[in-house]
């Protein structure tokens, strides 16, 4: 199962809003077939698994990350496929959140005479798809906070100098993120003082991200590199629904979509809504980029997800220098929010804490 759940991760940034699923099938001891979900709209990992077992899948065992689908969508449900396939098990790590009924694939396959196992690496299988799990019980994506400091918490100096406070490595870590994400947010602020392209300029890109700007009383500036680029990569400009940003007319005919958002405080956009707008458009994955007021406007609202922080090797000082999530807060330590499953690890000579905020296993069936 952890080979399959390996095969799975190879599609990630390609088959979502689909999940990634990996596939073997072994029989005496041998593997004899394996397949994973290659792209949106292409075949499933079970049918390329059995496709490659041929006759032999008779009598065989199935090892599946997710359960076979009872439905149709893009391509015909799995599970009738796998039932035909004369299997004597079937052994997947999680139910499907979106199956017609609870565990109808597995109902099937069981009405067939098959052994019916799920519950094999469990954790590791919703950790992975975690976005797909979110959006099929919530209606909204994932969430993934992201920033660069100092070792003293600064993602900028008190003029506002935030370049190259992370190692190229990391830079190359974030360029590839950015290339497997549906969206990436960030404030007008951010967009008027750093003039970020917020595209994937390293390493492979699997899908080109949407650029969201969160506008208060007034849009981007026209010349902004974002603006410039809008034909190469979308550009949303998110605001409150009922207060249209100054210079948006503009932004629009420059090819930038409006994006109005019902709620919120004033002049301020309901993050809530927000994610509920990027749901219903069947975004799996956002990476929040900041600033630090938006940042903190989502750890408020307890909105995120995920957390990924590179932390420097510098000391940049400052009390008027920026810290990296600002917002509320908390009062008390005891209150802070305290990351699960957090890992440190070693990017370039930057200390990469990741970290969940809410168990993925809330959305898991």
């Amino acid at each position: 199962m952890h080979r399959a759940l390996g095969l799975a991760e190879l599609g990630r940034g390609l088959v979502e809003p689909n999940p990634m699923v990996g596939c073997l099938i072994v029989k005496d001891g041998r593997l004899i077939g394996e397949g994973c979900h290659r792209r949106f709209g292409g075949p499933h990992a079970e049918v390329h698994a059995l496709q490659a077992a041929g006759d032999g899948a008779r009598g065989a065992t199935m090892y599946v990350t997710l359960e076979p689908c009872d439905h149709d969508d893009k391509t015909p449900a799995c599970a009738p496929v796998v039932a035909r396939a004369g299997l004597r098990r079937v052994v997947a790590c999680t139910l499907d959140p979106t199956a017609l009924n609870r565990g109808g694939g597995m109902e099937i396959l069981g009405r067939e005479g098959m052994t019916a196992e799920v519950g094999l690496c469990r954790e590791e299988a919703v950790r992975l798809n975690a976005g797909f799990f979110k959006l099929a019980v919530t209606g909204r994506p994932l969430v993934t906070a992201k920033w660069a400091m100092s070792a003293d918490g600064k993602i900028a100096t008190s003029t506002g100098g935030s370049r190259h406070i992370s190692s190229p490595q990391s830079q190359r870590l974030v360029h590839e993120l950015r290339g497997r994400v549906d969206c990436i947010i960030v404030g007008s602020r951010t967009v008027e003082r750093d003039d970020p392209l917020l595209t994937c300029r390293e390493g492979e890109r699997r899908r080109t991200a949407a650029r969201l700007v969160l506008c208060g009383d007034r849009a981007p500036a026209a010349d902004a590199q974002l603006v410039r680029s809008a034909d190469q990569a979308p550009v949303l400009l998110a605001y409150p629904a009922d207060r249209l940003p100054d210079g948006l007319s503009r932004l629009v005919e420059a090819g930038c979509e409006a994006l109005p958002v019902d709620g919120g405080a004033a002049g301020a956009v309901d993050l809530g809504r927000l994610l509920d707008v990027l749901g219903a458009r069947r975004m799996t994955n956002v990476l929040v980029e900041g600033g630090a007021e938006v940042l903190g406007s989502f750890f408020d609202a307890a909105l995120v997800d995920r957390v990924m922080v590179f932390a420097a090797p510098l000391v940049i000082g400052g009390a008027r220098a920026v810290t990296a999530v600002a917002g509320s807060g908390v009062s008390a330590v005891e209150d802070a929010l305290r990351l699960q499953s957090s890992e440190v690890t070693t990017v370039g000579t930057d200390a990469l804490i990741s970290g969940w905020a809410v168990d993925p296993l809330e959305w898991a069936p």
